[in-house]
């Protein structure tokens, strides 16, 4: 496949990255960078190209009329937009992905029987960071102890992972005994035990240990059940000081108001103005949230959750170990830079939401041969977990028609769950066997496996026969 990336800041580096390691894909990337096409150039065999990816003129320089996939990327929604119009009506790129950050982009047309405004530009898909951010933030609140939660075919099923402690129910017990205190006619699956840096992968005798982070798969309806059984239950979190009002800030402030007590703190004046005019049951604060005196008066140590959402990654920092100090029960922080998520992970700051990875992952999900419906990855990029959905029948694909016990799955990766219709069964059940339509969740710990993956669910030729 022949795939156009334009912009190498870190998700398109990221995503360059990606392809070029998979067989049979010829990857440029454009970028007005030269030292970051540079350094994209020494770690991967990509073309890199400087210029303008929005010229008509430097896409057909590097072959835009035979190319197959058209990635904007670059963190200008203009650029990215008018690349994939362009794409489409002088070179006619048949798959065009456009990053686009602005709710006026997003929005506009969709309520109002207008063309949307992504049609106009003929995007076939986009990816929408803040949104993707702010979904991500969103479940987070919703469970006191969570680290990540995943949803997967239409939110049916949740992967979540939380950090066991001194006093929780799991601890010291075996995966097979765990099973034994949940309530009759509620399951999960423990996919994953992280214990500092080391992977364990599950069996039926492995012991939970305090420290743990565990990665389980459960029906979204029992979620709720199975961490007040596993997991000491911890005061709910109903106080939320969010510091930052731009985009982030604001939709999550919006998206939870009727549900939580929201502060919200913006350091610029007319901006504070707009949040008040534009969020009902909020309370805008005008102000700096790496001010100590602002925090204390707003009673910062009654405050449950602190997310620190501004575009400055040093001020989300200061900003998180300010509040963590002054009593901040739990403290989220967004940061950009990869060497700053590592640093920081585990420390002080509960838990490091990176924007790039969840972006990453969104992409990864329109890349991936095969139906592929969603891509997280975990662990800062090491592993990830992956939503497919099998077709066919037992003569076109290796799946269907076949139980879990007879499938030889690839080295490093693992059956978590699989949904059908509104049900959802653990991938632990070997005598199930595979339908039409069925979504797998796979945890995969080897990258090399993701391309054995895509081989697995492809369809053979018969089906569209």
């Amino acid at each position: 496949m022949k795939i156009l990336i334009l912009g190498s800041g870190q998700v398109g580096s990221a995503i360059a990255q990606e392809l070029a390691n998979m067989p049979n894909n010829d990857v440029s990337i454009i970028d007005t960078d030269e030292n970051a096409l540079r350094n994209i150039g020494s770690l991967v065999d990509v073309q890199t190209v400087v210029g303008n990816g929005a010229s008509p003129v430097l896409l057909e320089q590097v072959g835009a009329a035979d190319t197959d996939m058209l990635l904007a990327l670059t963190r200008s929604d203009e650029t990215n937009l008018l690349a994939c119009k362009m794409a489409a009506d002088f070179f006619n790129i048949p798959n065009r992905i456009a990053r686009v950050r602005s709710s006026d982009y997003l929005d506009y047309g969709a309520e109002d029987g207008h063309i949307p405004a992504l049609d106009a530009f003929a995007v076939t898909d986009s990816i929408h960071p803040e949104q993707l951010v702010t979904r991500h933030l969103a479940g987070l609140l919703d469970y006191v102890r969570a680290l990540q939660v995943l949803r997967f075919a239409g939110d049916l099923a949740r992967l979540m992972v939380v950090q066991t402690r001194n006093g929780d129910p799991l601890n010291g017990r075996s995966i097979i005994q765990i099973g034994d205190i949940l309530p009759e006619n509620t399951d999960c699956q423990i996919c994953a035990v992280y214990r500092g840096s080391r992977l364990i992968v599950p069996q039926p005798d492995t012991l939970i240990q305090e420290g743990d982070e565990v990665c389980f798969v459960g029906h979204s309806r029992q979620i709720a059940t199975i961490m007040n059984v596993l997991f000491q239950r911890e005061q709910s979190n109903r106080r939320i000081m969010i510091a930052g009002g731009g985009n982030v800030g604001y939709r999550l402030a919006k998206q939870l108001e009727n549900r939580f007590d929201i502060k919200i703190v913006e350091q610029n004046t007319q901006r504070a103005e707009w949040l008040a005019e534009h969020l009902d049951n909020t309370l805008v604060l005008h102000g700096s949230a790496t001010d100590e005196a602002l925090l204390a008066r707003e009673y910062i140590d009654e405050i449950d959750v602190f997310c620190a959402v501004t575009n400055d990654d040093e001020n989300n920092i200061m900003a998180g170990l300010l509040a963590k100090n002054l009593g901040a029960r739990r403290v989220i922080s967004i940061i950009n830079r990869s060497r700053y998520v590592d640093l920081l992970t585990g420390n002080q700051i509960d838990i490091v939401v990176s924007p790039h990875m969840i972006t990453i992952g969104s992409v990864l999900a329109h890349i991936r041969r095969g139906d592929v419906a969603a891509v997280y990855p975990l662990r800062r990029g090491n592993a990830e977990v992956i939503e497919v959905v099998v077709h066919g029948d037992k003569k076109t694909s290796a799946l269907v028609g076949r139980r879990v016990e007879q499938v030889k799955w690839p080295s490093g990766c693992h059956l978590a769950a699989v949904v059908r219709g509104e049900e959802v069964a653990m991938g632990r059940h070997h005598d199930l066997e595979f339908a039409d339509g069925d979504h797998l969740v796979i945890f995969v710990t080897r990258r090399r496996a993701l391309a054995e993956i895509e081989k697995l669910i492809q369809v053979k030729m018969g089906f569209f026969g």
